[in-house]
């Protein structure tokens, strides 16, 4: 891939990357919750999810996601109903459950790598959104190497903004204000997982 080429597909995907979504609820809230460790891997976990999908995407099999309805669907509503379960974590989540814990537990933190892949690998936007980016980059002869590249580049630049996001807000006075305002945020972030998976829906 040339190296113009590359910089328009990395720009594009820092923009898709920066763009609020059940992503940046979900880091927010974990890092919130658990601590600098968990919102980092939750971070990791999303931009693995982000990286696989370009993967897929890049050989040609996002294709076949959105051309068989069936596997669409089922990704769909096993999307949908992730997010909503997420949701409902959050608004049930009571004062205190996982606030103000610091440390790397090794439990917390595969929870939150396998929270934040879900999100990204449950959502078959990315699909359709790698679909139209791809188009412009991949050539009949892309490979495993093409398709490397545009993994490593999604997933990487997903991976840096989200864990960007768990250490600003892990640190001094901010995370301070949002462990205060802890309650508030499990309650938005609760609701914008549901109207996203409802929408996921209808």
């Amino acid at each position: 891939m040339e190296l113009t080429s590359w910089l328009a597909l990395a720009a594009i995907c820092v923009m898709g990357a920066i763009s609020p979504g059940p992503s940046l609820a979900l880091v927010i809230r974990n890092t919130v919750r658990g601590g600098q460790g968990h919102g980092v891997a939750t971070a990791l976990g999303h931009g693995l999810g982000v990286g696989l999908y370009a993967l897929i995407t890049a050989l040609g099999l996002a294709l076949l996601i959105t051309k068989t309805p069936l596997l669409f669907d089922l990704i769909r509503y096993g999307g949908a109903a992730f997010l909503a379960w997420l949701g409902l974590k959050a608004l049930l989540a009571r004062p205190g459950d996982e606030g103000g814990r610091q440390g790397s537990h090794p439990v917390r933190g595969r929870r939150g790598a396998f929270e934040g892949f879900m999100v990204a690998f449950l959502n078959p936007q990315l699909a359709i959104f790698f679909l139209a980016l791809f188009s412009q980059f991949v050539r009949a002869d892309t490979g495993w190497q093409q398709g490397g590249i545009m993994m490593l580049t999604a997933g990487g630049i997903d991976a840096l903004w989200y864990v960007l996001v768990a250490l600003a807000l892990s640190r001094g006075p901010v995370l301070v204000w949002l462990q205060a305002k802890s309650r508030m945020i499990d309650k938005f972030s609760g609701l914008v997982l549901l109207g996203l998976a409802l929408k996921v829906v209808f």
